[in-house]
């Protein structure tokens, strides 16, 4: 017997669909609760363009309602990028409902998201606002992590400071070996018996107008470098740096997140060229508290923000920081010498004392990786007779060095008591709580990249980044139908303000006015 499969309709058979574009969009589809979001910004207020009154010439504008509706439900459903959002006018129905059939271009969509950084960071700001309103962040708690996002950037189009050096001086070499190879030719061509001169001859002199050209565009690109003060160059965006880590190589930025502990809501974000994350704990945890006016809440942070005086900064601003010491690297950790932590440290003649007596005295204050930092150092003669002088020194270091924080006595009396007695539930909260963003976003969003160029384009879309995270998280903890009447009564009240405030400044007008009038009718005093 033949097998049956399901059938399906044919092509030419006429049916009946529905006649409007509302009726494909549920009452609990979630775009409902995003067009009930935007609709509810006062976007001259959040500085987005094309919304000041007046009439220009040409085709009226696309309202940028409709093309933040557009990026915020593109950058939702994975679709980021200008070409595809406008396919999605054409054959999107949830789309043609949000933008009431308009279909903007890409080019006019891509502008929108470069002429708009700040807005977009604005209304990532106002959505915190909405979440805070809402009583859905903790305010107790919060994490912050880094991640390296690629940028609109290639490695080649990067050039640090050594790198250039060096082609300037590889090329330099390359050009005198060629006038060497020159001059042997030049000689050759006065003897008969050297057939094929002049072109060997003309071959050298095309390579060294090309190497000269080489030589001035590395020169040119070294000059622009020191000019600027940095230490890498990059000319596609001149933004973008090439950061490492952990033997991967990225080119574009470092993103810092400051991340609620209740329901792993983004507070605040922001896109640097830091190639480490030892400057930023202090930074970060400052703009959590500003975006919601914390007083006292816990800090947590893994080893690479270790920093004593960014963690005494903290601790001065009513901020608990509960980060890991990292632990010693380098070839004394790797091969197995003695450790640090067997040297003791005499306060009161202020230097170390090692496991065999000897001290090791104090020298200068130094700044390492941004750190200040006191030096000590042993003496020559007590190391050079040393019984354990291999097991504590190479074998072409003369002497033993430590260095010492300058907030060391801090570290030991309050910072590592803390560690011990909470820091490994201080970081197993801080593994759910930032690793969670940063995986969504990267792996099943697909934000691990950057679609504009230029620091504060990159931030403008770190800011729709966050919205849309932040939008999605609220989306399954509320629910769309809960969300859209949380926003349907935030505007509601903001309305009555509105009209209260208004009521009083044409009160108090019209009291100016009288008093004004009754001063220019007054009689003259006598």
């Amino acid at each position: 017997m033949t097998r049956r499969y399901k059938a399906g309709v044919e092509r030419g058979q006429g049916q009946l669909l529905p006649m409007r574009v509302e009726d494909y969009v549920s009452e609990d589809n979630p775009v409902r609760a995003l067009d009930t979001y935007v609709e509810s910004l006062d976007l001259r207020a959040l500085g987005v363009t094309n919304t000041a009154d007046g009439v220009s010439a040409g085709q009226p504008a696309y309202p940028p309602a409709a093309l933040l509706k557009l990026y915020l439900y593109g950058y939702l459903m994975r679709v980021r990028s200008s070409r595809r959002l406008e396919a999605e006018c054409y054959r999107n129905l949830e789309v043609m409902w949000l933008l009431r059939g308009l279909k903007p271009c890409h080019k006019t969509i891509a502008d929108f998201r470069r002429d708009n950084a700040e807005a977009l960071q604005a209304v990532h700001r106002d959505f915190v606002q909405l979440c805070r309103e809402l009583d859905l962040y903790g305010r107790e708690l919060v994490a912050i992590d880094g991640s390296f996002f690629a940028g609109d950037a290639g490695a080649r189009g990067i050039h640090t400071r050594d790198q250039l050096n060096r082609r300037v001086q590889r090329i330099e070499a390359d050009i005198e070996r060629y006038l060497q190879a020159l001059d042997e030719v030049d000689r050759s061509e006065a003897e008969a018996a050297a057939p094929g001169g002049d072109d060997d001859a003309d071959a050298l002199r095309e390579k060294l107008e090309r190497l000269r050209e080489r030589q001035a565009r590395e020169a040119d690109r070294l000059a622009r470098l020191q000019a600027s003060g940095g230490t890498q160059l990059s000319e596609v965006d001149p933004d973008a740096r090439r950061l490492s880590k952990n033997g991967r190589v990225v080119c574009g930025y470092n993103v810092q997140l400051a991340i609620d502990g209740r329901l792993r809501l983004i507070i605040d974000g922001v896109a640097t060229g830091d190639g480490n994350d030892r400057h930023q704990l202090q930074p970060m945890a400052g703009r959590a508290a500003d975006a919601l006016g914390m007083g006292r809440f816990t800090v947590v942070a893994d080893g690479d923000y270790f920093n004593p005086a960014q963690m005494r900064a903290c601790e001065g601003a009513g901020i608990t920081p509960y980060v890991p010491e990292p632990r010693p690297r380098g070839p004394s950790a790797a091969t197995g010498r003695v450790a640090r932590a067997a040297f003791t440290f005499d306060a009161g003649a202020d230097g170390y004392r090692c496991p065999r007596g000897a001290f090791l005295a104090r020298q200068r204050v130094i700044t390492r990786s941004g750190q200040r930092q006191i030096h000590y150092a042993s003496h020559r003669a007590d190391c050079a007779c040393c019984p354990i002088r291999e097991a504590c020194l190479s074998a072409r270091t003369p002497y033993r060095e430590i260095y010492r924080s300058e907030h060391e006595e801090w570290l030991e009396g309050e910072h590592r008591p803390r560690m011990e007695e909470g820091g490994r539930e201080a970081m197993r909260r801080r593994a759910e709580m930032s690793e969670h963003p940063f995986a969504t976003g990267k792996r099943w969003l697909g934000w691990d990249h950057f679609l504009v160029r230029g620091l504060e384009r990159v931030n403008g879309e770190l800011g729709l980044v966050m919205l849309a995270y932040n939008f999605r998280r609220v989306l399954n903890v509320l629910g769309p139908r809960a969300l859209r009447a949380a926003i349907a009564a935030r505007a509601r009240h903001r309305s009555a303000r509105s009209r209260s405030g208004a009521a009083i400044t044409r009160l108090f007008r019209a009291m100016r006015a009288w008093t004004e009038h009754q001063s220019i009718g007054a009689p003259a005093a006598a």
